[in-house]
């Protein structure tokens, strides 16, 4: 005897599903809805605790135009000082002598270009050297490619002590070491930039295919075989953008390190400064835009040519 199927049971059959289905999706659609608002309102809290630690919300005494002290919000008196600020780095430029008031804006002209070399060179030996320490370690610190997890956890640990640490603090330590000059500020970004490139370039080493890597070990090669011939050629594009992005940074960063005579602009930002140069300023300002903005153009084109974007619009 065969079982029949009753196809008179079917409608009811689909209806019930359909209303399983309906439930279940209202279920989750009221479990994601309540872990928004309780995520929102976390977000929310710890704003406005952040907001309260970093004095948002101070109220202080500020002197009026009219002389007279009153207590008032620190953010809306502070805005036109910041606006006041600006305005004084503004220089004066008229075109009917306008040669003669750039002359005058870019007065030290000369210097700042001798020191802008050395700042891009500083940012050219401290990304060298960060690359260097970056990806030796990044594939060590790859929990996929570690050859034991000792050497992975220590790796790791170098890598998050390099990056945490500031440059600055990195460069105060170098000058007490070696004293003034570029050397302190190649150290100090050299290794902050190997903390941050080793992150990067692990993570990279982290998503790439097991498989030529397996290929290599079955044919009897060693854990520096297959590093060498299944692991870098996979990771050799990212390498080269996430270099390339990090020159960029770390010619801002030498154009910084020299406010505690690292070398680079930086001793100019801190004589500014300290003068009340405000017109100096705008115009270190200008001369470090002008470079990061030609320094990314290079590197996007040179990026491009890597990966084989170079004749694409």
């Amino acid at each position: 005897m065969t079982a029949t199927t009753d196809f008179r049971d079917a409608p009811t059959q689909v209806s019930d599903d359909i209303t399983r289905f309906e439930a279940e999706y209202a279920a989750q659609r009221r479990t994601a809805r309540l872990a928004w608002m309780i995520g929102s309102a976390l977000f929310f809290v710890v704003f406005l605790f952040t907001a309260w630690l970093g004095d948002f919300f101070k109220v202080t005494q500020v002197t009026l135009p009219d002389g007279s002290r009153d207590w008032r919000w620190i953010i809306p008196v502070g805005i036109p000082r910041l606006g006041d600020y600006i305005v004084n780095t503004i220089p004066t430029l008229r075109w009917d002598s306008l040669g003669s008031d750039l002359a005058e804006w870019f007065w030290r002209w000369r210097v700042w270009l001798d020191l802008l070399v050395e700042t891009i060179l500083i940012a050219f030996m401290a990304t060298v050297l960060g690359v260097v320490g970056g990806f030796l370690l990044s594939f060590p610190a790859a929990r996929n490619l570690a050859p034991n997890p000792w050497i992975y956890h220590i790796c790791r640990r170098y890598l998050e002590i390099t990056r945490t640490v500031p440059e600055l603090v990195f460069a105060l330590i170098f000058v007490f070491c070696f004293s003034i000059g570029p050397m302190a500020g190649v150290l100090a970004i050299g290794l902050g930039a190997s903390g941050s490139l080793g992150k990067l370039y692990s993570e990279v080493n982290e998503n790439i295919d097991m498989r030529p890597l397996e290929g290599v070990k079955a044919a009897g090669g060693t854990w520096f075989d297959q590093i060498r011939y299944g692991a870098v050629p996979q990771v050799l594009p990212n390498i080269i953008s996430y270099t390339l992005l990090r020159f960029e940074i770390n010619v801002r960063a030498s154009s910084i390190v020299g406010y505690v005579g690292a070398g680079g602009l930086g001793q100019e930002f801190r004589t500014a400064l300290s003068l009340q140069e405000y017109t100096d300023l705008s115009a270190l300002f200008v001369i470090i835009f002008v470079t990061v903005m030609v320094i990314d153009y290079g590197s996007e084109k040179l990026r491009h040519r890597v990966i084989g974007l170079e004749a694409r619009p």
